[in-house]
């Protein structure tokens, strides 16, 4: 009876599979095990092993996932979910609701290719003080980052052919000055863009070009490069820190002396400190980051030593000038 039972639904299994689930190819199709491969991207795709247990239909069929692109612990996980499933129709042909619910998952679970980045990103960058939802049918992430009182909110979209393309990155809220604002989301653009764009300038020496996931990458950029790290950064001129307390008094006004300048190095100063030591001698070599010894580019400053040697004199001349005039009034 098992027998017959087990022979008449792999016919079914092998009239119906193709037709009916997307992306599907028949490995094995035999009393021993029923074998389908599911290719949904080139990043989720899996092989499902299913296999009839002993008092088949009445007990579950056995379901193994095999994927070389899909997390070892996501395949377990998986197959515990089938086993959970099959339970629902003991007495009933098993094989083809199986294959809908694997591909029906597959179809739902746009994170399937990053489920291990996004362990990482819940264990090793969420705070208690952050929020870190996710929209799981959209692969959509809403992440607010919080570091005292600044916060800087983002919405990341992982796309269907993730990680061949690039995690997709929206700024939706934040309190930071509209310049590291800019700032952190073009970076992080940059970041997601060289995961899957090789270099226009390839060194021979280097291994051909590999797609790499891009959304572990974004988040720790945004976190421990950004948001966690310039509300206490300092000033490395006046060692006070660069920001204010309270996001609300931030200065916005480009030239007031309180103004954060961000350097190309990665360091903040005030406007004020470093308009005092970017046009005060000594010029010889340009100026250096007091802090990491780089050379200090920014274009409100964009002039040669030699020329701030020439300004710094000029200004100086003009000084003691004034200083004769009024020696010679007194």
């Amino acid at each position: 009876m098992t027998s017959a039972f087990i022979k008449e639904e792999l016919a079914d299994v092998k009239k119906r599979c193709l037709q009916e689930i997307q992306g599907s190819e028949i490995i094995a199709c035999h009393p021993v095990s029923v074998r389908i491969r599911m290719t949904r991207t080139e990043f989720k795709k899996l092989e499902a092993c299913l296999q009839f247990s002993e008092g088949y239909p009445n007990t579950v069929i056995v379901v193994e996932i095999k994927s070389k692109t899909i997390p070892e612990k996501l395949c377990e996980g998986l197959a515990r979910i089938c086993d959970e499933e099959a339970k629902k129709i003991l007495g009933q042909q098993q094989v083809m609701h199986m294959l809908k619910f694997i591909r029906q998952f597959i179809d739902d679970n746009p994170f399937t290719p990053c489920s291990n980045e996004l362990t990482y990103i819940k264990k090793e960058l969420v705070m208690e003080q952050d929020t870190f939802k996710t929209k799981q049918k959209a692969g959509v992430i809403i992440y607010t980052i919080k570091m005292s009182d600044y916060y800087f909110k983002v919405k990341l979209t992982v796309p269907d052919n993730y990680p061949e393309e690039p995690v997709i990155i929206e700024e939706t809220g934040n309190n930071f000055p509209a310049i590291f604002v800019k700032m952190f989301k073009s970076q992080s653009e940059e970041i997601a863009r060289q995961c899957v764009t090789p270099p226009l300038k390839k060194n021979p020496k280097d291994p051909p070009f590999q797609f790499k996931p891009s959304l572990q990458l974004v988040c720790k950029f945004l976190v421990t490069d950004c948001v966690r790290k310039y509300p206490v950064e300092i000033c490395h001129l006046c060692n006070e820190k660069a920001f204010p307390k309270k996001p609300e008094h931030v200065v916005n006004e480009p030239m007031h002396g309180r103004h954060v300048e961000w350097m190309y190095c990665g360091h903040l100063f005030h406007h004020g400190c470093l308009d005092d030591y970017m046009t005060t001698p000594p010029f010889t070599g340009g100026k250096k980051c007091p802090k990491c010894g780089k050379r200090l580019y920014h274009n409100k400053w964009n002039v040669t030593p030699k020329l701030a040697e020439d300004r710094w004199a000029h200004h100086q001349a003009r000084q003691r000038e004034l200083e004769e005039v009024t020696d010679f009034l007194q």
